[in-house]
């Protein structure tokens, strides 16, 4: 379930009906819905009900009070759901400086878990949900337990078949926030046993150099974690010589050093400069993706923070990597100097960075495969606005079909990759984002997007995955969301940021609800508990959506972006969508001329009583003449519908001139898909049946961990073949059966756009 769509509530006061629903169960509904409800009548939020669905009845939806509930974040929602009993989770929600102090818990921060009585010491490894459950999982805290507590768990890392993290075995719980609290130490000092009549405290914070005594022998590390009666430490070399352990000790055997040597300063490899190379470095600034040689190997990351540490002359980077490789969270001797999660950043010498040479070697070295972009910083300093037009149908083949074609992936990039694929590869209907006004503050992440990403693949059909972590970090330099470049988003939530927060471009999207206008830039289709369909077309699935929640269009949309009916993205509502190539929305628009579906003359009134009614066919608002109205109403079974009067464009109807009534049409040009998390799209990039194309910006990897993605395009003409099926016998395929990849589009829709091609020259 997508977040930012829903608003959630927890039941507070237990309703008089239904008389199943206790306090303490939590609900949601659009927000849609909740504008809609909120907008029609007067009635306060003290008697107002809302159309809410309970998580823990089937989904079944209820008119509930507002007064009866209150707010609750998606976050909340997560940490509340892993408790089972209504009472207990009405219990901690009260307590809610509890549930906050659960939200700022982070990997790898020591805290005491209450187990059957006795509050065990532990580390945090694994945060989140550990079972699937409908709409959305319960989050619970993995913990590692330490010193003494150690064997007094239940677990090894995993549950029930699945490993969540690993340790040794009875060494690790799961637990809800109710049982979890964080270790915060009066003091983070430590007595350093000096000898037996005289000793010191010493303060030792994560990135210290200590010497410890271990079997009798001293050894050198660095502060990892600072617990309340031992220090976990990154060990120079351990009992075996072996570099890049860790070990626990006790705080009275561990002893704060000074750096006797640049090795010991930071556990990293330094390789040698060698002479003519430093241009190479000299490009590299805070946010470039660069690659370090460790103890370990190869590690990679992006460089956080550039400058001078205390008692080092030399220019020093501190980096955020990608992996566990590193010894703190952006602190180095008690000083912060940029953020990140425990264990991921490392504080090295600038010169000891060098670009990333995944990226490098591909284009380097493998030009063949993935052809080299060419150079646009001049066109970037000469301010110059121009665009290479979409990939018409006959150039698809010649620039776009093959492997390392359209947008590498690197990262959990997969839903922004397809996102801009899907909008830029074939189609123009939103280049007018590329060219619009900015505030110089968003005029980088527009040249981005026009510069590096949307003109290389449109030119030469390919866009390198250093171009897409750009916009990302630049997204998550504006403030918007610090996992940007790390964490799998939502498409919408990415195209939303894109367009509203950072371009400012008008709505796509004006509905008329109750007589108000809502701008939006997406439409979630929601259906009602009592919908028909089985095997539903894009067309029916929108007008049963629009007539649920009362909408219509106020205008022509230049673009529609429909997410498609889910609960959340693994549970899908229909086995198969069938898509529409084209949608009619002439019936769905509030205002302007139409046509009465019986007889095809002006069309003057509307009965949404008549919608469902088998007897006029599954797609389509029911509108009529006034005489065919009459006729039809005039039947035993309809005589209490209530038609209403349709808006007709004033002086239409004082014409004497016949009129020829334009139906109004879109077409789809991209559909995104979803099957476990990944995300890929199909392009329709011609009027043919056959013209389709498929892109997976992960469809193959060089490589291990140092290696990279391999993006490919390849046509799909097998989508044309099941689009020209009947209903029946689409019904009757089997999806494993299903040839190439059209089992993906039918079976796993996620989005779908669609575009005026007339309307589209106007915004």
């Amino acid at each position: 379930m997508t977040s930012t769509n829903y608003m959630y509530f927890i039941i507070t006061k237990k309703p008089e009906y239904p008389t199943h629903i206790n306090a303490g169960q939590i609900c949601y509904i659009s927000k849609y819905d909740f504008k809609i409800k909120s907008s029609v009548g007067s009635k306060s939020r003290s008697c107002r009900k809302l159309p809410v669905t309970l998580c823990s009845v089937k989904l079944s939806e209820y008119e509930i009070e507002e007064s009866s509930m209150e707010g609750l974040s998606y976050e909340e929602v997560e940490l509340l759901q892993a408790l089972y009993e209504d009472e207990e989770r009405l219990k901690w929600f009260r307590e809610r400086e509890t549930l906050q102090t659960a939200l700022g818990l982070t990997k790898g921060t020591t805290v005491t878990v209450n187990e059957g009585g006795q509050k065990l010491r532990g580390i945090v490894r694994y945060i989140g949900a550990i079972e699937e459950s409908l709409p959305f999982p319960g989050k619970f805290f993995g913990i590692e337990l330490q010193g003494e507590d150690r064997g007094k768990g239940k677990t090894d890392g995993g549950f029930k078949y699945t490993s969540f993290f690993s340790c040794t075995a009875d060494c690790g719980i799961f637990a809800p926030f109710s049982r979890v609290r964080p270790v915060v130490p009066s003091s983070l000092s430590a007595s350093v046993a000096k000898s037996s009549s005289q000793s010191e405290t010493v303060e030792l914070t994560p990135g210290d150099r200590v010497t410890y005594l271990v079997h009798d022998k001293y050894r050198h590390g660095m502060v990892l974690f600072v617990l309340e009666k031992s220090v976990r430490i990154s060990t120079d070399t351990d009992e075996n010589g072996q570099r890049g352990g860790e070990v626990e000790v006790p705080l009275y055997l561990v002893e704060k050093v000074e750096v006797p040597t640049e090795r010991e300063t930071l556990d990293v490899d330094i390789p040698p400069v060698e002479p003519g190379t430093d241009d190479l470095y000299l490009d590299l600034s805070v946010n470039s993706m660069v690659e370090v040689t460790l103890a370990t190997g190869n590690s990679y990351g992006f460089i956080r923070w550039i400058g001078n540490l205390p008692d080092r002359q030399e220019i020093m980077a501190g980096l955020e990597l990608e992996e566990d490789n590193g010894v703190s969270d952006g602190s180095f001797k008690g000083t912060r100097f940029f953020s990140c999660p425990a264990k991921r950043a490392l504080f090295v010498k600038l010169l000891s960075c060098r670009p990333d040479s995944r990226f490098q070697s591909a284009s380097a070295d493998r030009s063949e495969r993935m052809p080299k972009e060419e150079d646009t910083e001049s066109e970037h300093s000469a301010g110059k606005l121009e665009t290479v037009p979409p990939i018409s149908t006959e150039r698809v083949d010649q620039i776009l079909i093959g492997p390392m074609k359209g947008i590498q992936g690197h990262c959990n990039s997969c839903y922004m990759d397809a996102a801009l694929f899907s909008l830029f590869s074939c189609s123009s209907v939103l280049d007018s984002m590329l060219f619009k006004s900015t505030e110089p503050q968003d005029a980088p992440i527009q040249n981005t997007l026009l510069h590096d990403i949307v003109n290389p693949l449109r030119s030469k059909g390919f866009v390198e995955g250093r171009h897409i972590m750009k916009l990302r970090q630049q997204l998550k330099k504006h403030g918007h969301c610090h996992s940007f470049t790390t964490d799998e988003k939502d498409p919408e939530e990415f195209l939303t940021v894109i367009m509203h927060d950072i371009l400012a471009l008008d709505p796509l999207l004006k509905l008329s609800a109750a007589g108000k206008v809502q701008d939006s830039y997406c439409y979630q289709i929601f259906l009602d508990q009592n919908h028909s369909l089985v095997l539903p077309t894009v067309q029916q699935l929108l007008e049963h959506s629009f007539h649920t929640a009362g909408l219509k269009l106020a205008e022509v949309p230049s673009c529609l972006i429909l997410q498609m009916p889910r609960f959340g993205k693994k549970f899908k509502m229909f086995d198969k969508i069938i898509p529409s190539l084209e949608l009619d929305i002439t019936d769905l628009l509030s205002e302007g001329p139409q046509q009465c579906m019986l007889c095809g003359n002006l069309a003057e009134v509307e009965c949404t009583d008549c919608f469902k009614d088998p007897l006029f066919g599954h797609t389509g608002f029911k509108i009529f003449c006034k005489m065919c109205s009459n006729q039809v109403h005039s039947h035993p079974q309809r005589r209490s519908h209530q038609p209403a009067a349709l808006d007709i464009p004033e002086g239409y109807l004082a014409s004497s001139i016949p009129h020829t009534l334009i139906r109004d049409k879109l077409e789809l040009f991209a559909v995104l898909c979803i099957e476990t998390s990944h995300y890929v799209s199909f392009i329709k990039h011609g009027p043919n049946s056959q013209d389709w194309i498929f892109f997976d910006s992960m469809a193959d990897r060089e490589g291990e961990t140092d290696g990279f993605n391999i993006p490919k395009v390849h046509a799909c003409p097998e989508v044309g073949t099941y689009l020209e099926m009947s209903p029946a016998e689409l019904a009757n395929q089997v999806p494993r059966d299903m040839k190439g990849v059209a089992k993906r589009l039918f079976c796993d829709a996620y989005m779908y756009l669609y575009q005026s091609t007339s309307m589209c020259l106007y915004r």
